[in-house]
């Protein structure tokens, strides 16, 4: 068997080492051409390992089922394995490298005999950029070969830019026994590797996601001067044919995907205004000659949940997936041979088959019960970039698009304004580090609890997250036109507990007032925890909303905010001794603000 796939002498010793341990039939070289992804479709199709959709309504779209084991990224099964543990940190599990390479080799060991090892070398951001970093994933599974086309660039110009150098990540994905008690999804940062066995679910075994484009980027771009972060990137165009742009940072389940493909209002949409989406899910930030931060969407597509979108929460994540993509989990609606999830409409399907493969009896379907659900919870679509109605023509430009802001966001029901602005970067730091959200119904456990999410990166930082601190701040410095640092909320409730803000499209009202303090058009009000925007300065024109209602959801409530910073103590705490002395001169200082 030939394991030299390539003229680069570092890939192909690694490549025939990592055949010697899990023993394959064959090896195969994935080219990024079409006629070679359309093979593959055909084998998936023959072994059942895909099922082809409705040609007509959903031209060159797959169905896919995990195991029933195998639905979603297991954070206790994601080990950062540093020689040290401290550098790991507290947030991260950990394992020693030496000792888990011994315990994974074992599970890996003949794991592809009587497979196919496919080779897959492909770049995040744009090939040859400078933003571009190249990784060459190793997997018995053709869904994981056809979901990395999709989501990254893929093809042999990879190999080409690649040279013949040993600066690639390199990725091993064994489906084995698809065993949840022997899965493990492992990155080592100090030898840019990722092992992944016994998970076949899109989060854990698309190497060039979460594990390399934030928890191997995260630790590379400290070592080199740049940041790998959780953000969605979108411009909005103004009637004048000017486009800015902001990054945004949001823990799962706060609208994410819906603010990078948000529709405008028709307030702004007759003026003229547009929205472009650049990324809907991971942002690689570096500082520009000009000492602004530039960003790309190092991704060639979205990996989006499916349940809830639907032509009003999202039109476009929906029209994205209408073609060339891959479902995940969703229900089966034979009928009309199509896929259905719970959200996307109320036309329950009368013949159809549930994400575990089985019959789906609609007549026993209840909504408060997710045990009838035909769709799983986390169901998924993985579609191209290319195909969004609304994505930008910067998408593919190496030099990315210039930040002029930057968000963070949470889910609380009380305590966080609908929007304020740092008083720097450092306070903006600060109000990163302290994102938090509180779980609602859908996260299993209490409702109302308050959980940590800095910069929505608790489960995707490759180091320890008070170094990962320092780094933002150590990037402030550096950047001598940096972006204005906000947070927002959509999420503040009423004392029945229903939505007070409209949220969805209407976003863009608070988007529109981010800009304008970013170009200083518009004053604040200075308060304890930053500024607040004067309620007339937000426009609520067409919204059933008073001025009163808005004032409220502006208010800062001192006591909620005293009691708040109590759990930050305890996180920072938690962290532990590498917290930045910057961010408890923070804290210090917002509780004298607001005790006073």
């Amino acid at each position: 068997m030939n394991t030299n796939v390539t003229s680069n002498k570092f890939v192909n010793e690694w490549i025939a080492e990592m055949a010697e341990m899990v023993n394959p039939a064959n090896i195969v070289l994935i080219d990024g051409s079409e006629e070679q992804a359309e093979a593959l479709r055909a084998q998936a199709l023959a072994t059942g390992e895909l099922f082809k959709l409705n040609e007509e309504k959903l031209p060159n779209c797959y169905l896919h089922r995990t195991a029933v084991n195998d639905v979603a990224r297991v954070e206790d099964r994601t080990f950062i394995c540093t020689s040290k543990k401290e550098d790991a940190g507290n947030i991260n599990y950990w394992m020693d490298p030496k000792e888990c390479y011994a315990k994974l080799s074992k599970l890996y060991k003949g794991s592809y005999t009587g497979k196919t090892m496919y080779v897959i070398p492909y770049s995040m951001s744009v090939v040859g950029s400078d933003f571009a970093k190249y990784g060459i994933e190793l997997t018995d599974s053709i869904y994981v070969v056809l979901n990395m086309l999709i989501m990254t660039r893929v093809g042999l110009n990879v190999l080409e830019a690649l040279g013949d150098k040993a600066d690639f990540i390199k990725g091993l994905h064994a489906c084995a026994q698809v065993d949840p008690e022997n899965r493990y999804i492992c990155h080592f940062p100090e030898d840019n590797t990722i092992w992944s066995v016994n998970s076949a679910y899109g989060g854990n075994v698309l190497l060039g996601k979460k594990c390399f484009a934030l928890r191997i980027a995260s630790y590379l771009g400290r070592k080199e001067g740049w940041m790998a972060e959780h953000m969605l990137i979108l411009g909005i165009e103004n009637p004048q044919g000017e486009v800015k742009y902001i990054s945004a940072a949001f823990p799962s389940a706060c609208g994410k995907t819906n603010l990078a493909m948000l529709i405008p209002p028709a307030l702004y949409k007759n003026q003229g205004y547009k929205v472009w989406c650049v990324g809907d899910d991971i942002a690689w930030l570096r500082v520009g000659k000009d000492g602004r931060l530039w960003a790309v969407n190092p991704e060639n597509g979205f990996f989006g949940v499916a349940p809830g979108t639907n032509e009003k929460s999202n039109p476009n994540a929906l029209h994205t997936a209408m073609r060339d993509t891959i479902f995940t989990n969703v229900c089966h609606n034979l009928e009309d041979n199509t896929v259905w999830w719970e959200g996307l409409n109320n036309d329950l399907p009368k013949k159809a088959i549930d994400w575990t493969g089985k019959p789906w009896d609609a007549s026993k379907f209840d909504k408060k019960d997710k045990s009838t659900y035909a769709a799983h919870p986390n169901s998924r679509f993985t579609a191209m970039a290319a195909n969004c109605p609304c994505i930008s023509d910067k998408f593919d430009d190496p030099a990315g698009v210039p930040i002029s802001a930057i968000v963070f966001g949470g889910r609380r029901a009380k305590t966080a304004p609908l929007v304020y602005q740092s008083t720097g970067w450092q306070n903006g730091v600060f109000v990163g580090s302290i994102m938090a959200s509180e779980t609602t119904a859908a996260a299993a456990g209490a409702v109302g609890v308050v959980r940590r999410d800095p910069m929505a990166m608790r489960p995707f930082v490759g180091y320890d997250m008070g170094d990962y601190w320092a780094h933002w701040l150590k990037m402030g410095k550096a950047a001598a036109n940096a972006p204005k640092i906000f947070h927002v909320n959509w999420f503040r409730t009423d004392d029945e507990g229903h939505f007070i803000w409209p949220g969805f499209g209407d976003n863009m009202r608070v988007l529109m007032w981010i800009l304008a303090r970013c170009e200083d058009k518009v004053d604040a009000v200075s308060t304890p925890i930053g500024f607040v925007p004067k309620a007339e300065d937000i426009n609520i024109e067409g919204l059933d909303i008073s001025i009163d209602t808005l004032k409220g959801l502006l208010s800062v409530d001192k006591e909620l905010w005293l009691e708040d910073c109590k759990g930050i103590h305890e996180f920072y705490k938690q962290v532990g001794e590498r917290v930045p002395a910057e961010l408890y001169e923070e804290l210090a200082a917002l509780e004298e603000r607001l005790s006073k």
